[in-house]
């Protein structure tokens, strides 16, 4: 998308313009519903999320800090996955599943994915996190249950700070790992 009309509606958003929000809306409601559908989630979802999202991006938008290298509809249907993903996490309904293994160029094309490929991003994830460590994959899966940081901390015999620290490491090793593969370039090709 050309900068210009990123600018454009993220100003059209920041001013409440009703005809680009509606846009906007229609724009993005269907990969934000077919992503919440797919993961366990119901249409009331979808509206709360949606809504949630919308209203984080626009104070943020307000606030006028918001710096973004990749196009609106990308960064709001990423902030959509990540409140999903945490209510899920909060219901402890996301045990131990995938990271997110996506760049936020194929966001949107995601969104179609099929079973048969999610199975395969999934046996991807699987091959890598087995490589890590004990203690790596044990922050890793207390993580996942939906621990909260300060449990994690507690439970590993860190301070808060430090746990976190060592969560985005390992999610940041992990994504590397998986994006070095030569099956990943394959599950993103499809």
């Amino acid at each position: 998308m050309n900068t210009k009309m990123n600018q454009c509606i993220m100003q059209g958003i920041a001013q409440g313009d009703t005809a680009i929000i509606e846009s906007f809306y229609r724009h993005n409601l269907c990969y934000v519903r077919n992503y919440i559908l797919q993961n366990g989630g119901v249409t009331a979802d979808v509206e709360d999320i949606f809504q949630e999202a919308l209203v984080l991006l626009y104070h943020k938008l307000q606030r006028e800090t918001l710096v973004i290298d990749v196009s609106i509809h990308t960064y709001f249907i990423a902030i959509c996955k990540n409140k999903w993903r945490n209510q899920l996490r909060k219901q402890r309904k996301l045990y131990y599943t995938a990271l997110p293994i996506e760049n936020p160029d194929t966001t949107t094309t995601l969104f179609t994915e099929t079973k048969e490929l999610q199975e395969e991003q999934q046996r991807l994830y699987q091959k890598h996190v087995m490589t890590l460590g004990e203690d790596q994959k044990n922050v890793l899966h207390l993580f996942l249950e939906g621990n909260s940081m300060k449990e994690i901390a507690k439970i590993i015999g860190y301070s808060e700070g430090y746990a976190r620290k060592k969560k985005y490491e390992i999610k940041e090793y992990l994504r590397q790992l998986i994006q070095q593969d030569p099956m990943y370039k394959e599950c993103i090709s499809i």
